[in-house]
């Protein structure tokens, strides 16, 4: 094994891009001094790890709930909720196999094993990216409802709503893959399974950041930035007509697209401040090796992205209305929500 590679771990190596050189880490993690080259000290980050189970319960049971109220609320099996609903199934496989293999390769297991080890050091990246191309259909969804309304029957019907989340989902699981496919490094001789020794982090920062991550959120953002901007644009020119039923339904009509934009344009900025902050701390590791980077800064990046999984739920149901009614009534042992009002949807 490479001397250079790091000889102590703990929880804090965990999807993160650590520099070859592990002195240059805080010195908080050190659980002890340093041993004979290959020789490894495994401890585990007991608070961490709580932590990563209290989010794996959320993200689990919270996106089991969007799921049946989709399938028990009629009103809310629309095109645009059957890929929240895609998105909800990331954050299961997150909270349910993601974070479960993230505790196993935390202690450096499987080992001996190098394509488990990847595959088990790629599901997440496989369900972030599932959950990234989930908030990308979303948007365009939105975007060919406001500016192509005319063609928005044809175009995002059930059938295609359900092969679009397929592609993705495919898509996904190709991306995350690519390290088993050969982009990889040199598995060390102890055989241990930490990430920052499997994981080819040029492969995580210019492929998986730079186009699959970072591309698609500033598409997404100028997606959102127009759709607000033409909405606001409308709303305007509506409220300067003459008052009638037709200006006063088209008025309305207008406030349910703006807030049906701003509540998923919040998904999109939540998924976006929870993950960012890794993904810039594996940019500056890998173009600067010997930077110093605290642990405790590091853990809060991981856990803040993790937790992303089960914060969806909890901004359904505060932004809108019939996600809220549903979650209530299935929680209270109702098999569907009471009906609510086309004004209510979202």
């Amino acid at each position: 094994m490479d001397n250079t590679a790091p000889n102590v771990f703990n929880a804090s190596y965990l999807f993160s891009a650590f520099p070859q050189h592990l002195q240059n880490v805080s010195s908080t993690s050190f659980s002890s001094p340093s041993p004979p080259p290959n020789t490894f000290v495994i401890s585990l980050n007991v608070p961490y790890m709580a932590a990563e189970l209290v989010i794996a319960f959320l993200s689990t049971v919270g996106n089991l709930l969007v799921c049946a109220a989709v399938g028990l609320n009629r009103k809310l099996r629309t095109v645009t909720n059957y890929f929240l609903v895609s998105l909800a199934v990331a954050d299961i496989c997150v909270g349910s196999i993601a974070i479960p293999c993230a505790i196993l390769t935390d202690i450096g297991l499987p080992r001996h094993n190098l394509y488990l080890c990847l595959l088990m050091l790629s599901v997440l990246i496989m369900f972030t990216q599932s959950s990234i191309f989930s908030l990308l259909a979303v948007a365009v969804e939105r975007y060919v409802a406001i500016f192509m309304p005319f063609r928005y029957q044809a175009l995002m019907t059930s059938r295609n709503a359900v092969l679009v989340i397929l592609a993705t989902w495919l898509l996904a699981f190709l991306i995350g893959l690519v390290p088993l496919m050969g982009w990889h490094k040199t598995p060390p001789d102890s055989g241990y399974c930490f990430f920052v020794l499997v994981v080819d982090m040029t492969y995580m920062v210019y492929f998986n950041f730079f186009a699959c991550v970072l591309t698609p959120l500033v598409i997404m953002f100028l997606i959102y930035a127009q759709i607000f901007l033409t909405v606001k644009r409308q709303v305007r020119r509506i409220a300067s007509e003459q008052r009638g039923e037709r200006q006063a339904r088209a008025a309305a009509s207008m406030r349910r697209e703006m807030k049906t934009a701003t509540s998923l344009f919040l998904v999109l900025f939540l998924f976006t401040v929870c993950w960012i902050p890794l993904h810039i701390i594996n940019c500056f590791l890998l173009l600067c090796p010997h930077c110093p980077v605290p642990l405790e800064l590091l853990l809060t990046a991981i856990i803040l992205s993790h937790a992303n999984s089960a914060v969806n739920p909890f901004l359904y149901a505060y932004t809108m209305t019939a996600f809220r009614d549903t979650f209530k009534a299935i929680l209270l042992g109702c098999r569907t929500a009471r009906d609510s009002g086309d004004d209510r949807n979202m």
